[in-house]
């Protein structure tokens, strides 16, 4: 009984490790400030993947553009917003940079050629400590426009 009360636990910790660890990423990384310049003079689009709920909750980073990575037509909302070319420089982020290097390779396997992430995320992780906590502007997410 108690072997199997520790394996039920063990595996609880192995699948919640899976989820907070992210990938090997293909791509390119740069940090929450690095992501924050380069929107804003126009060298990167730099794309929030998180979901709604979460852009209400904490708001989107200044110059990030909001698509939700749920979405059916993703990469062709995607390859609209970069204006149908592949190989402009994409910056993905997320909440804590897990599913922005999962989709980062995604993207990569389809076709994009410039494919960054920003693995310290909105909130932090082991790359950083986050937008949020770095005092970078925000905006509050306008559900109308978004």
């Amino acid at each position: 009984m108690l072997i199997g009360a520790c394996a039920a636990i063990a595996g609880g910790f192995a699948i919640r490790e899976y989820r907070l660890i992210p990938e090997d990423h293909g791509g390119g990384r740069i940090t929450v400030a690095e992501a924050h310049e380069q929107a804003s003079k126009g060298n990167v689009l730099l794309i929030d993947i998180r979901t709604p709920r979460e852009w209400r909750a904490s708001g989107i980073g200044e110059g990030a553009v909001p698509l939700d990575m749920r979405r059916e037509d993703f990469v062709k909302a995607l390859t609209e917003l970069a204006g149908g070319d592949p190989a402009t420089p994409v910056a993905l982020i997320c909440a804590r940079g897990v599913r922005s290097a999962r989709l980062s390779n995604r993207l990569i396997e389809a076709g994009f050629t410039n494919v960054i992430d920003v693995p310290e995320g909105m909130l932090g992780s082991a790359a950083g400590p986050g937008w949020v906590r770095a005092g970078l502007p925000m905006r509050k997410y306008d559900e109308d426009a978004g």
